[in-house]
C-alpha cells in the first residue's frame, strides 16, 4: 500500500472515501493514466467489506450448512445432529475472511499506484481538499465524493453493541442470543433475521409496511414471508415499535401491530435494520458550493457523468438518491463511469433499470427489472408468467419450493424477471443480460438449459410465455 511518502500537493483525482465506489473509481482512474489520491479515515473497502456485504454473507453460508444439517436429518435420512456452535471458531473465519479480501484490495491500490491518504478530509473549494492532519491537496481533473453511509437509528434508542445493536455491528455482538427482535423488513432486516432463526434464535421480524422487502415485486414478498413463517421466525408486517426497555440485559420492545392492538415482545436483543443514511458529516459540502438535498444526499445534476452541479465533482455509491440503489455493485459500476469521465473516455450512464437485487436470506429473492405494480403504473400492456421452481426436478431435490415470474410488454421485451427460492442469488446472472439487453421472451426461449439445474425454470418461464411451455399446466 502506497504510504503518501511524497510530497506533491496535485494530483488528476482526488478521491474521497474508500469503500467499493471510492477503491473502483481510484483503481480504473488510475489504470487510465491519471495519478489519484484516495482518502480514507478506516480502511479501505468500506462497510462492505467490514461490516455489511462479505462478513454477513460468510455468517450467511454458516447459517446454511446448519440448516443443511437439519434437511439432511429431517428429509435425506442422514444420522447428524448440531452439537453446537463455535462462536469464536465461526468468527474467526469470517475475520479471516475479510482480512484476505481487506488485503487484496490494499494491494490492488498498490500496484496500481494509488496513493492513499490514511485519514478522513474535507473539501476547500471545487477542486481542493484538507485532509485530518492538515495537508492540502489540489485535483486536475476532479474530485469524487464516495464517504457512503451508516445505519439509521431511532430517537430514544441507542445502540449499546450488546443488546441494541444496528446492522453494522450486529455481527459483532457478544454471542448468539437465544431470541432477538429485528426491527425492519427490508433486505438486511430480513437477513439477519434469517440467519439467527438458522442458529437457534426466536426470531420475531417487525416490518411497518404492509409486506417485507416492499420495494420488491408482491409475489415475492408473498412466498417469502411464506418461507420465512414455515421456519418459525414470527413475522409480523404493518407493525410498528411504539417503544423499547433493556431491563438486566433484557428488551422489552412495545409493537403495534396491523389490527392496533399493543403487544410486548422479550428477547435478549434488538436489531434495528431501518435503512441506512448518507455520510456527509465533515465534508464540508458548502466550501465547494454544494448541498445536500432534503434527504442527505447529494444529487448529481448530470446522472450520465454522475456529476454535481459544481462542475469537476462527481458522486458515487451510497451518497447519490435514488434511482442509485445504494447497493455495493451498482457503486462499482458508478466508480467505473465516472474514472472514464474523468479520463474523457466515451462512457455509458449506469443502467440502473438492469442492477440486480438480492437478499441472501433463507428462501433468497433474486430480481431485476419492473415489478409487475411498476410495470402495470407505466401504462405497459402487461402480461406475467409465474413457475414454480418444483416444476424442475432439481427444485424437486432442492425441496424448499419458490417461484419464478416473468413480467414483459405484451408481444414485446422483457421488463422484471423475480426469483424465489434456493441459491436464486447464483441465477440472476442470466435475468441481468435478459432485462438490460431488452430481450424478448422468444429471445430467450430459444437457449437451452442445462437439465437437470434450477435455472431451468427459469427458461420454462420463458417458454410458456413463447407459447411452447412443457411443464405448465
Amino acid at each position: 500500500m502506497s504510504n503518501d511518502s511524497t510530497d506533491d500537493s496535485t494530483v488528476d483525482v482526488i478521491v474521497i472515501g474508500g469503500g467499493t465506489g471510492g477503491y473502483s473509481t481510484a483503481l480504473r482512474a488510475s489504470a487510465l493514466g491519471l495519478s489519484v489520491l484516495l482518502a480514507e479515515r478506516d480502511k479501505v473497502g468500506g462497510t462492505c467489506l467490514h461490516r455489511g456485504c462479505i462478513p454477513s454473507k460468510a455468517m450467511l453460508h454458516a447459517a446454511e450448512l446448519v440448516d443443511g444439517i437439519a434437511e439432511a436429518r429431517e428429509r435425506w435420512g442422514v444420522r447428524a445432529r448440531v452439537e453446537s456452535v463455535d462462536w469464536a471458531a465461526l468468527t474467526a473465519t469470517r475475520d479471516d475472511i475479510v482480512a484476505r479480501n481487506h488485503k487484496g484490495v490494499e494491494g490492488h491500490l498498490e500496484h496500481a499506484g494509488v496513493r492513499v491518504v490514511r485519514c478522513g478530509a474535507r473539501l476547500t473549494g471545487p477542486r481542493s481538499i484538507r485532509t485530518e492532519d492538515g495537508r492540502e491537496f489540489t485535483a486536475a481533473r476532479g474530485i469524487v465524493l464516495a464517504t457512503g453511509s451508516r445505519p439509521r437509528t431511532l430517537p430514544g434508542l441507542e445502540p449499546d453493541g450488546r443488546t441494541v445493536v444496528t446492522s453494522d455491528d450486529a455481527l459483532f455482538a457478544p454471542g448468539l442470543p437465544a431470541s432477538v427482535v429485528v426491527l425492519g423488513g427490508g433486505a438486511i432486516g430480513v437477513e439477519y433475521a434469517s440467519f439467527h432463526r438458522s442458529m437457534g434464535a426466536e426470531v420475531t421480524l417487525v416490518e411497518a409496511a404492509d409486506r417485507l422487502v416492499p420495494l420488491e415485486d408482491a409475489d415475492v414478498s408473498r412466498h417469502l414471508a411464506r418461507g420465512l413463517k414455515k421456519r418459525g421466525i414470527d413475522v409480523r408486517t404493518g407493525a410498528r415499535l411504539e417503544g423499547a426497555v433493556v431491563e438486566g440485559g433484557i428488551v422489552r420492545a412495545s409493537v403495534r401491530t396491523a389490527r392496533g392492538e399493543l403487544r410486548e415482545v422479550t428477547a435478549e436483543r434488538l436489531l434495528v435494520a431501518v435503512g441506512r443514511v448518507p455520510v456527509t458529516d465533515g465534508l464540508d459540502l458548502a466550501a465547494a458550493g454544494l448541498a445536500t438535498d432534503g434527504r442527505g444526499f447529494v444529487a448529481p445534476a448530470d446522472w450520465s457523468r454522475l456529476e454535481t452541479a459544481v462542475a469537476g465533482i462527481h458522486v458515487v455509491g451510497d451518497l447519490l438518491p435514488p434511482p442509485s440503489p445504494g447497493l455495493a455493485h451498482a457503486s462499482f459500476a458508478e466508480g467505473l463511469l465516472v474514472a472514464e469521465t474523468l479520463a474523457g473516455v466515451s462512457t455509458v450512464p449506469v443502467d440502473y433499470a438492469a442492477v440486480p437485487r438480492v437478499t441472501y436470506s433463507a428462501p433468497q429473492t433474486a430480481a431485476v427489472g419492473l415489478t409487475e405494480e411498476q410495470a402495470r403504473a407505466t401504462a405497459y400492456d402487461v402480461v406475467v408468467n409465474s413457475m414454480p421452481l418444483t416444476a424442475v426436478a432439481k427444485g424437486m431435490v432442492h425441496g424448499q419450493g419458490g417461484t419464478v415470474k416473468v413480467v414483459a410488454e405484451r408481444g414485446g421485451r422483457v421488463l422484471g424477471v423475480h426469483l424465489v427460492g434456493p441459491h436464486v442469488s447464483e441465477m440472476i446472472a442470466e435475468s441481468q443480460l435478459i432485462v438490460g439487453w431488452d430481450a424478448e421472451p422468444g429471445d430467450v426461449a430459444r437457449h437451452i438449459h442445462a437439465h437437470p439445474t434450477l435455472s431451468e425454470a427459469v427458461g420454462e418461464a420463458f417458454l410458456t410465455l413463447s407459447g411452447r411451455g412443457l411443464h405448465q399446466q
